[in-house]
Formats: C-alpha cells, sequence, structure tokens
C-alpha cells in the first residue's frame, strides 16, 4: 500500500505540475550532475552515460556492438536500448517500459540503475529532484544472488512452457510457479511445483519430457528477472493455451486475469 500510494502522489504531482515531467534535475551525494533525465510512465529516467561515471570513479562507459556497456572496479554492466531489462552483474533487472535511445543518448530508470550500483535513491515531490546516495559497492553477482537449483528449474519450466512467447509472456509463466510456491495448496519449492504429480503431472513438458531440454537463453533471463521481483501476471496460479488443447477445466473452474500470447491466466 506504501508503495502504491508513492507512486499515486508521484503521478498526481507530475499532472499537477508539467515542468516537473519534463525536465527533473539530479545529483549525486547531493552535487548536481550534468545528466539528461525525464519522466516516463511516472518512471524518471536518466543517461547512463554520466550518471554511472558520477556513481562509479573509475566507471568506463562504452558501445558495444547493439548495446551500452559500463565497467569499473566490481561492476560489469550492459543495457540494450528496447529490452525490458538491464543487466549487472550476470544479474537481470526489470524495466517495465524498456531501457530508451533517444538523439543518441541510453536512458535507464535511475532507481534500477541505482540498484545496480548498490546506491539509493531520494525523491524530492515538491521540486521533482531526485538525488542518488552513493553505495559501497555493487549489487552481489548472480552466482551469489540466485540459486543455482531454483534458477535451472524455473529457466526449464519456462522454456517448455512458453519457448515461443515474448519475455512478457516467459516472465508471467515464471510468476505462476513462484506463485504457487507461496500458496498452501502448492508445494513450497520450485523444484516441487514443477514436479508435482498431483493428477499424473501439473505440466504438460513433465510429462512428454520437454523439461529437461536445454532452456533458451532468454528463457534463462525471464528466470532471473522473476526471481529478482519482476511481476506480470498478478495472483495468476494457472495458465493455458486454449487453441493447443482439448482440457478447459481451468477456463471453466478459475477466474481470468490476462492473456499474454498463447496462454491465457487464471486464478
Amino acid at each position: 500500500m506504501k508503495r502504491f500510494l508513492t507512486a499515486l502522489t508521484l503521478s498526481l504531482t507530475l499532472a499537477a505540475n508539467p515542468a516537473l515531467a519534463a525536465s527533473p534535475s539530479v545529483s549525486v551525494d547531493g552535487t548536481p550532475v550534468a545528466a539528461y533525465a525525464t519522466v516516463r510512465q511516472n518512471t524518471t529516467y536518466v543517461a547512463l552515460r554520466p550518471m554511472a561515471e558520477a556513481l562509479l570513479e573509475d566507471a568506463a562507459v562504452s558501445w558495444e556492438g547493439s548495446c551500452a556497456a559500463v565497467r569499473g572496479t566490481g561492476l560489469d554492466l550492459t543495457a540494450s536500448p528496447g529490452a525490458l531489462y538491464l543487466e549487472s552483474n550476470g544479474r537481470a533487472l526489470y524495466i517495465p517500459y524498456g531501457v530508451l535511445l533517444e538523439s543518441g543518448r541510453t536512458l535507464v530508470p535511475v532507481r534500477v540503475l541505482a540498484a545496480a550500483l548498490g546506491a539509493e535513491v531520494e525523491w524530492d515531490s515538491a521540486t521533482g529532484h531526485v538525488n542518488v546516495t552513493t553505495g559501497t559497492d555493487a549489487i552481489p553477482s548472480a552466482d551469489e544472488q540466485y540459486d543455482a537449483d531454483a534458477l535451472r528449474w524455473l529457466s526449464h519450466i519456462i522454456s517448455a512452457e512458453s519457448r515461443g512467447e515474448p519475455l512478457t509472456g516467459k516472465i508471467a509463466v515464471g510468476n505462476v510457479v513462484l506463485n504457487r510456491v507461496a500458496h498452501s495448496e502448492f508445494p513450497n519449492t520450485i523444484y516441487g511445483v514443477i514436479f508435482d504429480s498431483r493428477w499424473g503431472a501439473q505440466f504438460e513438458p513433465v510429462r512428454n519430457g520437454t523439461i529437461y531440454h536445454t532452456p533458451t537463453e532468454e528463457s534463462v533471463t525471464a528466470a532471473k528477472l522473476v526471481l529478482e521481483g519482476a511481476d506480470v501476471a498478478g495472483e495468476s496460479l494457472y495458465f493455458l493455451a486454449p487453441t493447443l488443447t482439448n482440457n478447459h477445466w481451468i477456463m471453466e473452474n478459475r477466474d481470468y486475469i490476462m492473456t499474454i500470447g498463447v496462454h491465457w491466466f487464471y486464478k
């Protein structure tokens, strides 16, 4: 509720004062930073290069192929325009409205960039000013953050169930698995949920063996995003592709939530 009220306050403030939405000011540890900033979808985006250089003393920013890269002590970060995430030390941090590219600038949400660098963000609702307080270290690496077994099996079920779906569809499948882990009617581990043997099996890939196929790279990314807290499926506990199955029990007995790609999601 607190996060909702904060977001609502931000939305109302920006609506009442368009100047705040147009060009918020930014500082690092109280010192103004000459970095382009803008507000999109109630999210403050900042230019990656000047902010990274202000937050990390030895930051080296370059363009590598199709992505912007930031290297420095304890940090290996990449951001690809259009992607719904940035990668930092092997981890995937969700950006619902994507990495932007405008007038040659790579723009990322200031809160996501701060999280990647272990920094904190304070927003002044009266002025729209954003102050970022530097931390001592960038975020821990993927090897330190993710349980290897959880990441492995979540990647496998996402890939087997939604190989041809968009990234949001893959995230949604992972959300269903974690929602079941948290629900009293299902096993309390990712492995337990995936291999739940009630009624033969809960997931078709377990029945037909495709659960053991090597997951796609995007499915691994989706699993990381889910483990980081990315949520697009709400309270969904079930999903199915109506055009690919004759078993419509879920549709007849559960409450519809949304459709992403070929999958319909229910709670």
